[in-house]
């Protein structure tokens, strides 16, 4: 089971949106490049040129995709952090699902969706093989969750010693 958990003491207006999302801490396997799970789901690449998306992955019992990757250097914790958003049928999505091209149609019609609170992929329809689904906000952030150490145990592990023949 996957550690959810809001930030601390972020008010949630639109200047603050994106530090206000909630963050799942995962094994950090998941978030490795061509290894993990939620890295090979990113597909903002494919939503953005209407093709289908990337294999998505499993998350509390519901389908996400990745939908962003920030690199270490820009993130407040430190490491790379993954953004997703949810997938779920159009049936059951609750507004009026569009399309990307039709999200940024215009400047101002792409300025609100960059400061949805729902984030920005909210509500764009995607397909997953020939099913269509509808992108759900708001994006929950991923980020590797923080390994306990062994008590006593060295920060680094020794060198390795080479051994002699004779």
């Amino acid at each position: 089971m996957t550690q959810l958990r809001q930030p601390d003491a972020v008010p949630n207006d639109d200047s603050n949106a994106e530090l206000a999302r909630p963050t799942c801490a995962v094994n950090a396997a998941r978030l490795q490049h061509d290894k993990g799970d939620i890295n090979a789901s990113y597909s903002a690449d494919r939503i953005a040129s209407g093709q289908p998306v990337r294999k998505p992955f499993q998350n509390d019992g519901s389908l996400w995709v990745c939908t962003s990757i920030t690199g270490s250097g820009l993130t407040v914790s430190g490491s790379t952090e993954h953004e997703a958003h949810r997938l779920i049928s159009e049936r059951i999505f609750e507004g009026k699902p569009t399309t990307y091209r039709t999200r940024i149609s215009s400047g101002e019609l792409a300025e609100v969706a960059r400061n949805d609170r729902n984030g920005f992929y909210h509500g764009i329809t995607v397909k997953f093989g020939r099913e269509s689904f509808v992108l759900c906000g708001p994006p929950l952030r991923f980020v590797p969750a923080n390994s306990p150490a062994r008590p006593g145990a060295d920060p680094e592990p020794p060198e390795p010693v080479q051994l002699g023949l004779f």
